[in-house]
């Protein structure tokens, strides 16, 4: 089975300009703040999501596949954060976030002016470190 979610050769400028100008505004600052803290170049993965560097996992199942080490989509309702939970000391800086929810493995933000940009480059940095074992 082919995983849905893999790179495109999509530019992000591309995809960014297809958004309304509040959330293409905050996708180009993102893209921005999360090349800074990995060093890595935007890709778009899928339609919607915009992925730095990759990781391989593999399941218990024997289900694998790459995935993006940082992620975010600046989705029409809510920004969605990728990956940003994994490292043991996430749960106490998301307390410092600013208004967000969580699911599974994403962080949800309504807006980014409404949360601190320090805290959400400290939680990138660490989502990163989790992966580089595994980084592809």
């Amino acid at each position: 089975m082919t995983p849905k979610t893999m790179p495109t050769d999509v530019p992000v400028e591309e995809f960014l300009a297809t958004l309304d100008a509040r959330r293409s505004a905050e996708g180009a600052r993102l893209v921005e703040l999360f090349r800074s803290e990995t060093g890595a170049d935007a890709v778009m993965w899928g339609p919607t999501m915009i992925g730095f560097g990759q990781y391989a996992y593999r399941y218990a199942s024997g289900h694998e596949g790459v995935w993006p080490r940082a992620a975010f989509s600046p989705r029409k309702a809510k920004l969605s954060f990728y990956g940003l939970q994994t490292h043991p000391e996430a749960a106490a800086l998301l307390e410092r976030l600013g208004p967000h929810t969580t699911g599974v493995d994403c962080v949800y933000v309504n807006r980014l002016d409404a949360i601190d940009e320090d805290v959400l480059r400290e939680l990138v940095r660490l989502s990163w470190a989790t992966t580089e074992e595994r980084a592809v």
